[in-house]
């Protein structure tokens, strides 16, 4: 068995708990991991370091989608692999790649499934595996990151509703060296993958591993606009709302 490391996020949970992973791990024949656990995500980068300092080649990511990301961003560009346990509130790179929200489930995965080297995109010097953005959704990641402790997803509605009629910003962007959009938008949004929660889907057909991130701008301001757009994207593809431009 490789060098297992368990990076743990104390405010996430998800089955029977850590308690339950310890059991799953050992029964695997992971006796002695390197254990760590965090009390907030902005501890995990420093705690991954550490493990992979000491030798870790497997990180066992427990926590939701902050939790990833931290993992990520360390180590984006090394040899380790990342074995993600969704404890978080979307998970939404965990489900966009099929990783159970089963603890044994995932730990199975983790460590017997494919192997998949993943692209990773890079925004305000942080690398993200998932998606990305500016605008509604950094607002909304924003102020539903104290309440979705208490009320999970919805509180990224409540967050989103919350934001809806802030004001457009400028927005220029330059897609492979070409200028591709230059006008006021209410989001901006960069993904590896396409699904978000809810059933609804942010890009077609998304692949983490095909070396292409997807490219979305929405200019859509009044709650009219907004409606028309989640609805577009509900029951077929948001490439097809006037208030959207997609790109890869």
């Amino acid at each position: 068995m490789t060098r297992v490391a368990v990076i743990a996020h104390l405010g996430k949970s998800v089955g029977g708990g850590l308690d339950e992973l310890r059991e799953v791990l050992q029964d695997a024949g992971v006796e002695d991991p390197y254990w760590t656990e965090a009390p907030k995500s902005k501890y995990v980068p420093d705690r991954v370091e550490k493990a992979l300092a000491q030798g870790a080649e497997t990180i066992v990511a427990w926590g939701g989608d902050g939790t990833v990301q931290r993992c990520v961003d360390v180590m984006a560009g090394s040899d380790a692999r990342l074995a993600v346990i969704p404890a978080g509130t979307a998970n939404l790179f965990a489900s966009n790649l099929g990783i159970p929200e089963d603890i044994a489930e995932a730990v199975e995965v983790g460590l017997h499934g494919r192997e998949k080297r993943l692209d990773v995109g890079k925004m305000n010097g942080e690398h993200f595996a998932a998606m990305a953005g500016a605008g509604l959704d950094a607002r909304m990641i924003r102020d539903a990151d104290d309440p979705k402790d208490r009320f999970g997803k919805l509180a990224y509605v409540w967050a989103a509703s919350k934001n809806l009629r802030v004001e457009p910003f400028g927005a220029r962007i330059e897609v492979n060296g070409d200028l591709w959009y230059d006008d006021e938008a209410s989001c901006v949004l960069f993904g590896n993958v396409g699904a978000l929660f809810g059933g609804l889907e942010a890009f077609d057909d998304a692949s983490p591993e095909d070396g292409l991130l997807e490219v979305g701008v929405t200019h859509a301001e009044s709650l009219g606009q907004w409606a028309r757009t989640v609805a577009r994207t509900a029951i077929g593809t948001v490439e097809k709302s006037p208030f959207v431009q997609v790109t890869k």
